[in-house]
């Protein structure tokens, strides 16, 4: 503590002549500076020539079609109407292009259904498929769909009929409600034999992203039978369709016979009781769990003749009670604070020990079973239903894009979809688009963070003219808890510290902290601290009082400090 006050007389000092002034030119300085808008540039339709591509120019309403239809729900009786409406609008949450539109679901807890045909039908047979869009969850999304569907190409493709039984071909994209968050990957695939169709799922769906912020979402699907799942540009999920969805594309060659019935005579206990076996002629089943322990001892203290309880002293008769009607008035009973004194009171007992001769039940060993035959499972015959189907890639022809969903957020918006064969193609729209718009929602986000309110300044930024004696002490404790981490750092964090104490005071700590190598400070330097301590006497007092709750206020600032230190040395 000693060279603490050192410390503290000289910052003290120094912060009388430098220290306000400086804080009085950063207070100016800070007043006059005005927060600078981030600079967004102006949306321009991106020309690109594609199998379908939506961008939500104003002619929108031209190609997409609201559904009137109502909701199939064979669990209930109740009619769902897709009631939701939308619209085409720029953001209002964290806007990263100016005049940049996009498809908005606009009512919270409702279904919503919307679809636009393809200029004409897409086929990927031998092709790769590409399907990417933004999503951007202005409000988040606890539960709610958030996908889309590519529709199956037929002549029943009518848009205001369009719901939740519509035929499709591939379901892609987020989907969260409370434990459940994924990205769907959905194929409805055709069996070829009894020309029913049966959705395929992706058996381990990545997680969907749930911020406030635009993330783009693109599925590829290869000739080769493989697939790629991207978010934001990154790969999260490669698989193939032959292996990684369930039920898989193609049934088992052959099933387990309906027909067939285990035999009755059929032994499937792998193990017996032995017949042989005899119980032991000391073996007894009566002896008790427990026993009284006949080591223990009465405490000397228990009271035998006390009661545990008695009836409670300060309890007085109700003045409404009637002894000739509600009986004799009895008081209630309380424990007796001579029994929590003692021991005990009352009949003392022998506690109870384990019984060592103790053996329950006896019951034969089992042995290994000589009729067993094992597990028995029916016979194997081929499946009738068997086919394979080594390119399901080539999906059916799709006529038509559709969003098809109910959410319990509303303000879910669409934007820059592309459905085609490019991945190049794809991803000159995310240059053109994500890229740019990604890092400027980020920096919207970062800066509409509230700042701490000056009632919630950290210990180390308390104004010296506020508090003078608390300023000196928590700059002076933090520059010394970072001196003995790091003495470089240290002068760097706290510059008007090591300012203050100038290069002979400076050598004076040195000095002073050299009892960590078994130094002792040099006569010039005790000088120079004694003409630095002599110089503010008349605050050293107080100084030196408040130090040792102020160590406590600036840990977590030392903390801060120490750890970005560390992980910029470690880089």
């Amino acid at each position: 503590m000693r060279y603490h006050n050192v410390i503290y007389s000289a910052v003290y000092a120094a912060a009388i002549f430098g220290g306000v002034r400086a804080e009085d030119e950063s207070s100016t300085e800070s007043s006059t500076t005005t927060s600078t808008a981030i600079e967004k540039p102006t949306f321009s339709p991106l020309a690109l020539k594609a199998p379908f591509f939506e961008q939500f120019t104003d002619d929108w309403d031209s190609r997409w079609t609201p559904s009137k239809a109502k909701k199939d729900d064979p669990k209930t009786e109740e009619d769902w109407a897709y009631v939701g409406e939308w619209a085409v609008e720029e953001p209002n949450t964290f806007k990263g292009i100016e005049q940049d539109k996009g498809l908005v679901v606009k009512n919270p807890a409702a279904h919503h259904a919307i679809s636009a045909k393809f200029p004409k039908k897409i086929d990927n047979k031998g092709k790769t498929l590409v399907a990417q869009y933004e999503v951007k969850l202005q409000n988040g999304l606890e539960c709610g769909g958030a996908y889309m569907k590519l529709l199956q190409d037929n002549k029943k493709l009518h848009a205001e009929e369009f719901s939740n039984s519509s035929p499709y071909i591939v379901m892609f994209g987020p989907d969260k409600c409370g434990m459940t968050n994924k990205v769907h990957f959905i194929i409805r695939h055709k069996n070829p034999k009894t020309g029913e169709y049966e959705e395929k799922h992706l058996k381990s769906p990545p997680s969907a992203k749930t911020d406030k912020l635009t993330n783009l979402y693109t599925l590829i699907v290869n000739p080769d039978q493989s697939f790629q799942i991207r978010i934001n540009g990154d790969a999260i999920k490669n698989g193939t369709l032959l292996e990684d969805f369930d039920p898989p594309f193609n049934p088992p060659k052959e099933i387990e016979d309906p027909k067939d019935e285990k035999p009755a005579d059929w032994v499937d206990e792998s193990q017996i009781a032995d017949p042989e076996a005899k119980k032991p002629e000391d073996w007894d089943e009566d002896a008790p769990f427990e026993i009284p322990d006949e080591e223990a001892e009465k405490p000397a203290d228990w009271l035998d003749d006390e009661p545990e309880s008695i009836p409670d002293p300060e309890a007085e008769k109700p003045e409404d009670w009637d002894d000739e009607e509600d009986g004799d008035w009895i008081p209630p009973s309380v424990p007796n604070p001579k029994c929590q004194e003692a021991s005990g009171c009352g009949k003392w007992e022998r506690p109870t020990k384990r019984n060592s001769d103790y053996k329950g039940k006896w019951s034969a060993p089992l042995i290994d079973n000589p009729a067993y035959k094992g597990i028995w499972k029916p016979r194997m015959i081929k499946n009738p239903a068997f086919f394979e189907d080594k390119t399901p890639a080539n999906l059916e022809p799709m006529g038509a894009i559709g969003f098809e969903i109910w959410t319990m957020q509303n303000d879910i918006m669409f934007d820059n979809i592309y459905i085609g064969h490019s991945v190049e193609d794809a991803e000159k729209i995310k240059a053109a688009t994500f890229d740019i718009k990604k890092p400027i929602e980020k920096a919207e986000e970062e800066a509409s963070k509230p700042k701490p309110s000056e009632d919630e300044k950290p210990a180390g930024d308390i104004p010296f003219t506020s508090d003078p004696v608390t300023y000196v002490k928590n700059k002076v404790n933090l520059f010394v808890a970072l001196f003995k981490l790091n003495p470089t750092e240290a002068v760097k964090a706290v510059p008007e510290v090591a300012g203050a104490l100038g290069v002979t005071l400076l050598a004076v700590v040195l000095g002073v902290l050299g009892v960590f190598s078994g130094g002792a400070a040099p006569a010039q330097a005790r000088d120079a601290a004694k003409k630095a301590a002599d110089k503010a006497k008349e605050v050293k007092d107080a100084a030196t009082d408040a130090a040792a709750s102020g160590a406590e206020k600036v840990q977590s600032e030392v903390n801060k400090r120490t750890t970005r230190s560390s992980a910029g040395t470690s880089e």
